[in-house]
């Protein structure tokens, strides 16, 4: 496992359950939470202690680390997924494929993580992960499904199947368009609803109505962009769209941030704040990338163009619920 962050921890946590010789590598990127795994076995976003079965190495030991890796997983997110892949790729051209579980589109670029990896790392064939999966919950073992997608379903199934269980059941696709699109979009999605938690904070207003009105809108502008962009409806509305857009809207970062907003904190200031606490909110820039998705496809996709306008166009938080009308 290449990156120490929650996600990829837990997955290094899971796969060790499963009996498999784990090592876990922390980049200079990951030094505030690789300093508790060393010091206490436990990442500090994460409610479980690592099993004895992870070794852990640091920035300094990437040879060590990558010595023999058949299956190497890319535990950054989107914004440092490039610049890992450029670290690890002299290390592990032996590699037998490489499993990418970061959610959202490459800042700047706007190519999606198969695609940064395909640019960086030769011809290692790669793996996209998608599906409603919290860290937390993998980590301590909790039931949970995923979605591995890849350029045919041979390669998917192979790389996941030692994976899956009763903790980490996997189905597999080749759609990995949909799937990516997916991981990106449900961020955007939660951000929204994350909105309506901080709207209703000052008079107790839960929105529950408007929530699964605006729920069933995202998943619907979900498909319209898969659908124009290559990918299958089926992917939007599986495990990979619906299904991740609900446990993401239920909890998180991105949530967070949108609850934040509706309280009527500034986005700019806000993102800043969060950032400051280690916590990456790849939902904004995938705002922006669902916006300039839907420019170049012609696509009208007002629930994401609404939750655009409030956070760079100065909009109230009450624009979104205008979606309803």
């Amino acid at each position: 496992m290449f990156g120490a962050g929650a996600m990829g921890t837990a997955v290094a946590m899971h796969a060790a359950r499963q009996g498999h010789d784990v090592t876990l590598w922390g980049s200079v990127y990951d030094e505030r939470a690789f300093e508790r795994l060393r010091a206490e076995r436990k990442h500090p976003s994460l409610p479980e202690h690592l099993p004895t079965e992870v070794r852990l190495f640091g920035p300094g030991e990437l040879a060590d680390a990558s010595a023999g890796a058949e299956t190497v997983i890319l535990g950054a997110n989107s914004h440092g997924a490039r610049s890992l892949a450029r670290e690890i790729a002299s290390h592990t051209a032996h590699a037998t494929v490489a499993v990418s579980v970061a959610k959202g589109l490459e800042p700047g670029s706007g190519l999606r993580m198969s695609q940064v990896y395909r640019e960086e790392l030769a011809e290692i064939p790669l793996v996209s992960v998608g599906g409603p999966c919290l860290a937390t919950e993998l980590a301590q073992g909790l039931p949970t499904a995923g979605v591995w997608s890849a350029a045919t379903l041979e390669t998917a199934r192979a790389a996941g199947q030692p994976f899956d269980a009763v903790a980490y059941q996997l189905t597999y696709t080749d759609d990995v368009i949909g799937v990516e699109l997916c991981a990106m979009m449900k961020n955007v999605a939660a951000i929204g609803l994350g909105m309506l938690d901080g709207l209703g904070k000052p008079t107790g207003e839960d929105f529950k109505n408007a929530k699964a009105a605006l729920f069933t809108k995202a998943a619907h502008e979900i498909v319209e962009l898969v659908g124009a962009s290559g990918g299958r409806a089926e992917t939007a509305f599986g495990l990979a769209g619906i299904g991740d857009q609900l446990v993401t809207s239920l909890g998180g970062r991105n949530r967070l941030y949108g609850e934040l907003v509706g309280a009527g904190e500034a986005p700019e200031a806000t993102l800043r704040d969060l950032e400051a606490r280690g916590l990456t909110v790849e939902g904004v820039d995938s705002t922006r990338d669902v916006a300039r998705l839907a420019d170049e496809l012609n696509l009208d996709l007002p629930y994401h163009a609404a939750i655009h306008r409030v956070l760079f166009d100065g909009a109230d938080a009450r624009d979104i619920l205008e979606v309803l009308r």
